[in-house]
């Protein structure tokens, strides 16, 4: 494992709307599930060798001055640039124990990942929502396993990733899916999405939250392309994300109002939350001493 210097692990959010989160941390850099999508591999990061993973050195001190530092407790993402529950992290615990400190210094945590490694931390989780929010995303954008296999190739399955919702939800921790991307011409079916959600409310989820596209920008958008071509080389995709997006950052897919209507619609007959308003609502309610904070 190569390490990096850092200065700081905590850093502040320009707003709370993702997932009411008003700090990002991320101890690792690069990451090593290959997903032909990953937006965190664009030029505007600097990070050229993002399929290495490197580790932030000192970090769990550096995390703890930052701790430290603030004068109420924050509410903390992590996997925003980096999956926290890379292989690295099953020897290294550097994540594991960077929770340890989360709870120590009374605050809240949401972390993402595409890794059913997560459930070894189940009891920090535990302890740290017993005082402040958590919420827990598995990035699922497909539960066709040999699909995902071409898309995200260094993941764990999907099916490996719900059972590891599964597991969460039974302990009680606030748990749920980030269906995103949905990649037009190859996920955005009625069939892909629906099977999502209904998968996810069997293990136990209580939100689904879904964009119905994908993101291209420099630095990215080659690596995607030409990836999609070699995992796909029938279908031609390339060109017809060329022709269709150009250099757009934003790639919307054709379907998105017609996606929205049905997956929202099941969503409710499932019971599952799908809009971010109503996860942050129901992930932070019973914490009425830092709510101001959360819609920032």
């Amino acid at each position: 494992m190569e390490y990096i210097p850092a200065k700081h692990l905590l850093h502040r959010n320009k707003g709370t709307e993702w997932f009411g989160t008003d700090h990002t941390m991320n101890i690792y850099r690069g990451c090593c599930h290959g997903c032909l999508y990953c937006d965190s591999r664009s030029s505007c990061y600097q990070n050229p060798d993002f399929d290495t993973v490197k580790a932030k050195a000192g970090a769990l001190t550096i995390l703890r001055d930052d701790l430290a530092r603030k004068t109420r407790p924050a509410f903390i993402s992590m996997g925003s640039m980096s999956d926290p529950y890379n292989p690295f992290e099953e020897e290294l615990e550097l994540t594991r124990h960077a929770l340890e400190l989360i709870d120590a210094y009374g605050c809240g945590v949401a972390a993402a990942t595409k890794s059913d490694l997560i459930v070894r931390d189940i009891d920090l989780y535990q302890f740290i929502q017993r005082h402040s929010p958590v919420i827990c995303k598995l990035t699922v954008t497909t539960t066709d396993d040999a699909l995902a296999a071409k898309i995200e190739p260094g993941a764990p399955s999907p099916s490996r990733r719900l059972a590891a919702l599964k597991e969460l939800a039974g302990a009680g921790i606030f748990s749920g899916v980030l269906l995103m991307p949905v990649l037009p011409w190859l996920e955005d079916s009625v069939e892909n999405v629906l099977s999502v959600a209904e998968a996810a409310a069997e293990a136990g989820a209580r939100f689904v939250y879904s964009a119905f596209g994908v993101t291209m920008r420099d630095g990215q958008r080659e690596h995607f392309l030409n990836g999609l071509d070699r995992a796909f080389p029938e279908q031609g995709l390339g060109e017809k994300y060329r022709q269709r997006y150009g250099n757009r950052y934003t790639c919307s897919s054709p379907r998105a109002g017609k996606l929205w209507e049905r997956f929202s619609k099941r969503c409710g007959e499932l019971g599952l939350l799908c809009e971010m308003r109503s996860i942050i609502s129901a992930a932070t309610r019973g914490y009425q001493d830092r709510q101001l904070t959360f819609f920032d």
